[in-house]
């Protein structure tokens, strides 16, 4: 094996994630991030949230999720509603029009790949965990703030060339 190999399994792992997010917009008209964002509402109680705790589920800044939240308002699967005891909060929920749309859309790769992770030894997840802290040194990526969810929309900031 040699060099070229491990750059063609990293570029294929890219490119896959570049895919799935083009094939899921274009096929559903929502982005990964979105449809993470409904799943989530969808396993939480009451099907609502609030965009906090979104953000904190997805690890993406603030300003991102009211992004995420602002066009899946405009589309009709999510609404804001006030909370009873403090008009200037409001929840997030689910609207009918979202649960449909949840049933189409085929399991995510990120889904897949948490099932299958589930599988692994402990001494084979630490294999894979070393191997990629390697891959991370050696690009000089370590100070990159990274979501545990594989979608390819993510801002890249702190990146050092």
């Amino acid at each position: 094996m040699n060099n070229t190999d491990i750059l063609i399994k990293i570029r294929k792992i890219v490119r896959s994630i570049n895919l799935e997010s083009k094939k899921i917009y274009k096929d559903y008209g929502v982005s990964i991030p979105q449809v993470l964002c409904l799943n989530y509402l969808k396993n939480s109680p009451d099907f609502r949230s609030t965009q906090k705790e979104l953000s904190c589920f997805m690890n993406l800044n603030p300003s991102t999720v009211n992004g995420i939240v602002n066009r899946l308002e405009s589309k009709g699967y999510i609404a804001r509603l006030p909370k009873k005891d403090d008009k200037r909060k409001t929840y997030i929920i689910l609207t009918s029009k979202s649960s449909s749309l949840l049933q189409k859309i085929p399991p995510l790769m990120h889904e897949r790949l948490t099932e299958n992770l589930k599988t692994l030894s402990p001494k084979d997840a630490e294999t894979i965990n070393d191997a990629l802290d390697l891959l991370i040194d050696y690009l000089d990526i370590g100070s990159i703030d990274a979501s545990p969810v594989i979608t390819f929309e993510d801002e890249i900031t702190g990146y050092q060339k």
